[in-house]
């Protein structure tokens, strides 16, 4: 028999139960939740109801030990918290990894692990502690409840024992039963203190990025590691003793504002009164699927480059906000975007660094049967397979592809590794399984989308793997099911540029493509005529853009200019029908304003916005109120956002500088670099030479006075990122980089490195002026500008992009006036000499106006009318809103009348 109590030592005449005949086990042995219930009701507790189930389950199982693990906070750590035949004394205080161990070994799999004689086994780790060396034999299964990992169930036997595949099944039942008692046990017995607890649920959920109170609760605990661990609350929390924080708590008095904060987050989850609730119910039972190739949610979690992914990010926290059920779908890329360093001669250095998952707000997805879901697709020379992530976005889902899994190729096993990295076979495997793949992991979770919405050609591949589904499901024909399944289908393309517009060859096509095409039932010609302009041009290759715009009801661009240009660019898709009547219309992007509204601002918006105005910021009435706030508070605010600014980059440039070695003399100057009084002009953004970040030193002489401006100077602060393979947009990034060794300009230009989330946000927040410059028109958007419109920042821009729209003569200034030229040189030099004009004639002498309290009252004015004009039109709410109104509801049959074309 196994032991009578945990402390029980064996006499030498004691037979171990599993030197026993063990008899095959029978239904019997599950346990029953009344059994459970009656256990619960003698212990009282979680914790006595899973000492007393643990030894129960000995006795049914004929073990010598039983032991269960509960996932700690982090979700990185086991920690034992009851047992019948380890020491007993171990429990509360045994910790492993989840990396380590078999019983980690469980709970990293989500599934069984039996092992017949476990110091064979690669992953066996000794516990002297625990007393377990008697040991031999070992099956864990996973404690899952309502599909999240809870804890791992373990028996142990010291005869060695091959656990029958029954055997497995009744404990896995065993552990189905008791999973809600652990999930109790975790949260309410307290196996950790109860402000770590609520802390650690605060920061499992990305909802925390764009809620200032529970960011300033992160930081609070320790300012100085926040900031090392880029803002990571899940990496602070596993860095910081539970004493620490406890004690960091009582200093600061946390524990109320913790509760507080927690609260709000879970009426946040709960509510089900919103915007989406009542105008997109439709949506709740088939949602809708986000493709994106990368998602901007937070600098702490690397999977984006630039724009595309940023707006992606603030797609789906709108959508969160709004209530609309919506599925994000992307890769994980477990070294991110390149960090970039600047060395001695101002030449970008890329340096990729591995992402630790364990300190990611992540976990497995968990399928339909319970278990870690994967996915795999056949190609013409293998398999490519991936694990699949949750994360979690307010009352979003995001689903992360991860193909770094056993099984795969080792080119395979990078494949996911880096954005935007690799040549075109890389590309198109990415694509295929962020694609195919991504479909395929929402069906194996059960998700039936309603609508698929893809963010950009990359993820075109899903609409394919979509009418394979479609074909299989209804018993039809390629071409019956493919406006079947167009109909729910919404594209948004992002570029005029032509490199943004993703092209295969024919060979890449079928080495990938090829078996999907044999379950399509297509030919090889046929399946790239859907990605030709010409279907008959057989030397032209696949565009993954033509695939979206061939295969989607509904396709858009992302401003109002961006839309007469893509319907000039495609033409060539729709034979016969005039420009004008191309179906591609326009959604202008927008931003997420609670990401990108500086918590000062968002005060200030309180007090004289009015309760809860932020979630009615698409609505122009709510903006109004800007014209009452006192010009003092508003000019006082944007100041001290503004010193923050300066703070910010002196910090970072000597970081930079000390990096490369420079003599103190340097560090200490550029300590000191930049003015408070001098007019602020921002330009942050990717380097691509069509953005023209160097127009700016067309002509050095006239900059040069500018800035050297006793009375009225200017300076200027940059940042961004050029492409590793960019040469031309490194060269344009150096020559701005040189100007801070240049004596004329030293003190007044400034280069930040590493371009991210955290040092786009400083900058809209705290310049002046936001200056963009591209070639127009080449800016499919721009949503930089939108984010300083928010607080208080005035543009200065090309009338490009969503600026062409938006800029009314008073809320801004303009470079040019939206005239173009077919020769690009006199384009440039026609832009160059406009924007010294501009900054001349209109901005320098509007800012430096001052009336007798020290206030420019034309530079406020104008402040205010930014905020009031565009505040509520360029918000990612009022952009969702009308996806969600124009492409999502229709999509999904849910419009109640519909009477277009009806004469």
């Amino acid at each position: 028999m196994a032991p009578a109590n945990a402390g029980s030592q064996r006499s030498e005449e004691e037979i171990p139960a599993a030197a026993q005949p063990v008899q095959p086990l029978d239904a019997n042995y599950v346990l029953t939740l009344e059994e459970i219930g009656n256990l619960a009701a003698e212990g009282g507790k979680p914790a006595e109801t899973l000492t007393n189930v643990v030894a129960l389950i000995a006795r049914r199982f004929k073990t010598d030990v039983c032991s269960a693990y509960l996932l700690e906070p982090d979700r990185s750590n086991l920690i034992l918290a009851a047992t019948l035949g380890l020491r007993p004394q171990c429990v509360g205080t045994l910790r492993m990894a989840v990396q380590e161990g078999l019983a980690g070994l469980v709970a990293e799999q989500v599934q069984p692990v039996a092992v017949e004689q476990v110091k064979q086994h690669p992953r066996f780790k000794y516990f002297s502690e625990a007393g377990e060396e008697a040991y031999q034999s070992f099956l864990g299964v996973p404690f899952i409840d309502r599909g999240v990992l809870q804890g791992v169930l373990v028996v142990q036997t010291i005869v060695a024992r091959i656990f029958q595949e029954n055997e497995i099944k009744m404990l896995m039942e065993a552990a189905a039963q008791l999973a809600p008692v652990v999930s109790e046990a975790r949260t309410l017995d307290r196996f950790v203190a109860p402000i770590q607890e609520r802390l650690w649920t605060l920061a499992r959920n990305l909802w925390w990025s764009w809620d200032h109170d529970a960011t300033s609760l992160f930081r609070e605990l320790d300012p100085v590691r926040w900031r090392q661990l880029n803002h990571n609350p899940i990496a602070l929390l596993s860095d910081m003793p539970l004493s620490t924080i406890e004690r960091r708590a009582k200093e600061l008095v946390l524990h109320g504002r913790v509760n507080y904060t927690y609260r709000r987050q879970r009426e946040y989850l709960d509510a089900d009164r919103t915007w989406g609730a009542r105008h997109a119910g439709v949506l709740r039972p088939r949602p809708v699927a986000y493709f994106s190739a990368e998602f901007g949610l937070h600098e702490s979690v690397p999977i984006y480059s630039g724009g595309l992914g940023v707006l992606a990010g603030d797609h789906i926290k709108s959508a969160s906000d709004l209530g609309i059920p919506l599925v994000g779908v992307g890769l994980f890329y477990g070294q991110g975007y390149f960090r970039q360093r600047l060395d001695r001669n101002g030449w970008q250095q890329e340096e990729y660094l591995p992402t630790d998952v364990n300190q990611l707000p992540m976990e497995p997805a968990i399928g339909t049967k319970g278990e870690p879901v994967t996915v795999q697709i056949e190609t013409r020379n293998g398999a490519i397979r991936a694990k699949v992530w949750r994360m979690k976005v307010g009352r979003c889902d995001l689903l992360l592809l991860d193909s770094n899994v056993e099984g795969n190729a080792p080119e395979d096993r990078e494949l996911t590794s880096r954005l935007y990295g690799g040549d075109g076979r890389v590309r198109i495997r990415q694509e295929l399984l962020l694609g195919v793949g991504g479909f395929r992991a929402l069906r194996a979770m059960g998700i039936t989308p309603g609508v698929l919405h893809l963010n950009e050609g990359h993820s075109g591949f899903a609409v394919l793997e979509a009418i394979r589904s479609r074909m299989q499901e209804e018993g039809l024909n390629f071409d019956q099911a493919v406006p079947r399944v167009s109909r729910e289908v919404s594209f948004t393309t992002h570029t005029p540029v032509p490199a943004g517009h993703d092209r295969f060859d024919a060979g890449l096509m079928e080495e990938h493509l090829g078996p999907l095409r044999d379950s399509l039932g297509l030919s090889h010609e046929r399946l790239m005529a859907l990605g030709r302009e010409n279907p008959y041009n057989q030397n032209e290759e696949f565009c993954m853009t033509v695939l979206g715009l061939k295969l989607s009801r509904r396709a858009n661009a992302v401003s109002s200019l961006h839309g007469e240009v893509s319907r000039a660019m495609w033409t060539g898709l729709y034979p016969g029908k005039p420009e004008e009547a191309i179906p591609i219309r326009h959604i202008t992007n927008g931003v997420h304003v609670p990401t990108w509204l500086a918590p000062q601002m968002f005060r200030l918006y309180d007090r004289h916005l009015g309760t809860g105005w932020h979630e009615h910021g698409g609505e122009a009435k709510i903006w109004e109120g800007i014209e009452n706030v006192d010009d003092g508070e508003l000019w006082e605010t944007h100041l001290s956002l503004k010193s923050r600014l300066l703070e910010f980059v002196r910090l970072r440039a000597v970081e930079q500088a000390e990096r490369r070695g420079e003599p103190a003399k340097t560090l200490q100057a550029l300590g000191r670099v930049l003015s408070p009084d001098a007019l602020t002009i921002g330009f942050a953004r990717r380097f691509a030479t069509y953005k023209r970040a160097n127009l700016i030193l067309a002509d050095i002489e006239k900059i040069a006075l500018m800035v050297n401006d006793p009375k009225r100077p200017v300076q200027f602060v940059f940042a961004g990122k050029a492409h590793p393979r960019d040469d031309p947009g490194k060269r344009v990034l150096q020559q701005i980089a040189e100007l801070m060794r240049d004596k004329q300009f030293a003190n007044k230009f400034v280069f930040v490195e590493d371009y991210d989330i955290n040092v786009g946000r400083h900058f809209v927040q705290g310049v002046d002026v936001w200056l963009n410059n591209p070639r127009r028109p080449l800016e499919a958007s721009g949503t930089s500008g939108q984010k300083v419109v928010l607080n208080g920042g005035l543009n200065l821009s090309v009338l490009d992009g969503w600026w062409a729209e938006a800029y009314d003569g008073l809320n801004g200034f303009a470079i040019g006036t939206g005239r173009t030229h077919s020769n690009m040189d006199v384009h440039d030099t026609r832009d160059g000499e406009d924007l010294y004009r501009v900054l001349r004639e209109e901005v320098i002498p509007l800012f430096y106006q001052r009336d007798r309290d020290g206030l420019p009252r034309g530079w406020i004015k104008r402040m205010k009318r930014t905020i009031r004009t565009l505040g509520w039109r360029f918000n990612a709410d009022r952009m969702v809103t009308d996806y969600t109104v124009n492409c999502y509801v229709p999509a999904s049959g849910g419009t109640s009348s519909d009477l277009r074309g009806m004469l």
